[in-house]
């Protein structure tokens, strides 16, 4: 039996509250969730019993058993619920992206310090299996000094649904998948920034973006490149997946799918610079892009992981109750909507911006 027990509320109860709602119900012994509103009572319809409802956030405050409010409420309306919940003492889990800008997430960490609450948000795709498998093997050094890391995720369907189509509601892909996967980038490459070039485009999508390809220049050498497309179209398989690709001098990484499957690359045997000769091959006098000699390439397996996107909960049930560090900080996510900005001005100017 669990020492504490964490008291949900949840505001907002489209999609990501009732997934939130689940997992806490179904899955963690150490919560359970108290209250959940949303303005739009048929959402309430699909509330579980045991949950009180409410049809606005201020009556679901009044609960004094409550001691976290999960916040996920369209993206507009994060920064004035971070304020009520603040202000009624309980600690806060905000959904992401966690504020419209860097400024608006800023005004978010004063109110929360004034009012001495806890406060994290929900990136919970730091626990994705893909994500994890790339991470451990430029972390562990595999690959030896890593020059490239590619993280892309493409789609067929192409046209945004819901707020998702509304620019003022923070819709659209770079502020839906984007700010995950640059999330999952900073996480795991320890380095500042030094550059930042952008391209977002509307490609079927009259007011939102629908496509970007983001190029950062770590200062520790490495290039991370994020692109993202929903109409971005291919016969090839598990195309409409995430797919990671990492570049090192002693080898190289391919990682597919949210169940993922590659390998790691390598060569047993280096070709070596020897000036004043030609290797003559079927495709002419080339020595790097010639057919590799049986044996010359070689494979070996993934590391293996094991993550799944309860861990978000089960570290911040650690962190609350003083076994574990806060994983996801609020200065790490602060960086992350800098970020988010500098990323829009390169591609409105379109040029490179210095970022750190």
């Amino acid at each position: 039996m669990t020492e504490k027990k964490l008291h949900f509320g949840i505001i907002g109860f489209g999609f990501m509250g009732q997934t939130h709602a689940n997992m806490i119900t179904n899955d963690l012994d150490y919560a359970e969730v108290v209250a959940v509103c949303d303005i739009n009572k048929l959402q309430l319809e699909n509330a579980d019993a045991s949950y009180k409802t409410y049809l606005t956030a201020d009556e679901l405050l009044t609960e004094e058993t409550i001691d976290t409010v999960i916040i996920a409420v369209p993206n507009h309306l994060h920064l004035e619920m971070v304020k009520k919940v603040a202000a009624a003492g309980k600690d806060i889990i905000c959904e992401k992206p966690a504020a419209m800008n860097a400024e608006e997430f800023a005004e978010m960490q004063r109110v929360v310090a004034e009012a001495g609450v806890r406060f994290t948000i929900h990136h919970q795709r730091r626990w994705d299996k893909d994500f994890n498998i790339a991470k451990e093997v430029y972390q562990s050094g595999t690959l030896g000094k890593t020059y490239t890391i590619q993280n892309s995720l493409y789609g067929f369907n192409g046209n945004m649904h819901d707020w998702h189509i509304y620019p003022e509601f923070g819709g659209g892909m770079l502020y839906d998948w984007g700010v995950h996967l640059l999330d999952q980038m900073l996480y795991m490459v320890d380095s500042e920034i030094d550059t930042v070039y952008a391209t977002v485009k509307n490609v079927i999508n009259k007011d939102v973006d629908d496509y970007f390809n983001i190029q950062l220049q770590f200062k520790n050498g490495v290039t991370g490149q994020v692109e993202l497309g929903t109409y971005f179209l291919s016969q090839e398989d598990g195309w409409f997946e995430r797919h990671w690709f990492l570049g090192g001098n002693e080898g190289s990484a391919k990682i597919d799918g949210f169940h993922p499957q590659g390998e790691i690359t390598r060569t047993t045997d280096l070709l070596r610079n020897v000036p004043g000769q030609i290797t003559m091959t079927a495709a002419g006098p080339t020595r790097s892009f010639g057919p590799a000699p049986e044996g010359r390439i070689v494979t070996e397996p993934l590391p293996e992981v094991n993550t799944q996107h309860r861990d978000y909960f089960d570290a911040y049930y650690d962190y609350i109750t003083g076994k574990g560090e806060l994983v996801v900080k609020p200065e790490q996510i602060l960086r992350l909507m800098k970020l988010m900005d500098a990323i829009r001005v390169s591609a409105k100017e379109h040029r490179s911006i210095s970022f750190e």
